[in-house]
């Protein structure tokens, strides 16, 4: 009897909690496995992506829309979809030029505190809408505010047809915090390597540290023969190299 019992728990759990099995980690390596979370695109190719969270915001999103252009490099920017509305012609400005558009909700709300799905429901179908209603293809990324997740976010997010990108644990360039222009340059270029995905902020107020920052880091970058690629783009590059993740 007891035996019995036993293994309709064993059974109850396998399906309250998925064939995994109910006792499997679900950590980075979980995630990465499965294709669901992507930090980072290990490959033999010189590929990096910059990704710029928050914006837009006219006094950095333009001159790095400039500086971008004027060294060939291509970039993903997850958007607010609360600034889509004041900033629109930025927004138009990254599709023409070749850039990609990201979701990031639309009040960049951390959803380590707020975890109803159905609000984060609301976050990311509200500003795929508003792009949407300028003619913007519906984004394939979405990026959590702060890179909180859960189970729970993953599963609703890939419901609604995307793909979580956070970013190469060791290319978090902290530029928010103000850290000075060196410093974000030390961050990204004395750790770069091929498939890095780079975390930049494109709505810093009151600094321009990131600007700055990237008129040293993108000639270094071409200099050592990286091209800077949208998160898609690495993600169609994508080859066997195993991933490391023990950093």
């Amino acid at each position: 009897m007891r035996r019995a019992m036993v293994v309709l728990l064993i059974i109850s759990a396998v399906f309250l909690n998925g064939f995994d099995g109910p006792s499997l980690k679900k950590d980075r390596f979980y995630y990465e496995k499965k294709g669901e979370i992507v930090w980072e695109v290990p490959m033999q190719e010189k590929k990096v992506a910059l990704t710029f969270d928050d914006g837009p915001y006219p006094p950095s999103t333009e001159p790095i829309l400039d500086l971008l252009k004027s060294h060939g490099a291509k970039a993903t920017f997850f958007v607010v979809g609360n600034r889509i509305r004041r900033y629109p012609e930025l927004i138009l400005r990254e599709q023409r030029e070749g850039h990609e558009i990201a979701n990031h909700t639309y009040n960049h709300k951390y959803f380590n505190r707020h975890s109803d799905s159905t609000m984060l429901q609301d976050e990311i179908v509200k500003t795929e809408a508003h792009l949407q209603e300028m003619d913007i293809e519906k984004p394939k990324l979405f990026r959590p505010p702060g890179g909180y997740y859960n189970e729970a976010m993953v599963r609703k997010v890939r419901s609604l047809g995307y793909t979580t990108v956070l970013w190469s644990w060791h290319q978090d360039t902290k530029d928010w915090r103000k850290p000075g222009v060196q410093a974000i340059v030390d961050r990204v270029m004395n750790h770069v390597r091929n498939g890095d995905i780079i975390l930049f902020h494109d709505y810093v107020p009151g600094s321009m540290e990131t600007v700055e920052a990237l008129k040293l880091i993108l000639p270094a970058l071409n200099e050592q023969g990286y091209q800077c690629v949208t998160v898609t783009e690495l993600l169609h590059s994508r080859n066997s190299l195993p991933i490391d993740t023990t950093e």
